[in-house]
């Protein structure tokens, strides 16, 4: 799969990981392959994920992993521990993503949705 190109070079995934490589667009493709992969979305879902606050927050964890890790494997680690979680009750109850869907599926819907709603 080929990665949509970001929307949001100053925010979400690739504006947080901008601070972490000099080469974001490496990054965010990657990103969006494992993503896509792991959770049988859209390009254009994968992207509204990577692009929103949620892409943010993947950001974030992925950027706890590089001091020990390089951007593939800190990628990859963050997405298969993103998809060991669940969607909890308060987190349905919020934001009406189904309780127990893997949380990195839910969040990349649900700002697939809200990408549409936009």
């Amino acid at each position: 799969m080929t990665a949509l190109p970001t929307q949001n070079e100053a925010w979400g995934f690739y504006g947080t990981i901008t601070h972490h490589t000099l080469r974001p667009d490496l990054a965010f493709g990657c990103a969006s392959d494992a993503i896509a992969k792991a959770t049988g979305c859209s390009e254009a879902a994968v992207r509204a994920f990577m692009d929103s606050r949620y892409g943010r927050h993947f950001a974030d964890a992925v950027s706890n992993l590089l001091p020990g890790h390089n951007m593939p494997d800190a990628i990859d680690h963050t997405v298969n521990h993103w998809m060991s979680l669940t969607i909890n009750r308060m987190t349905q109850r919020n934001l009406g993503i189904p309780a127990g869907l893997p949380y990195l599926t839910g969040f990349v819907q649900h700002a697939a949705i809200e990408a549409e709603a936009e």
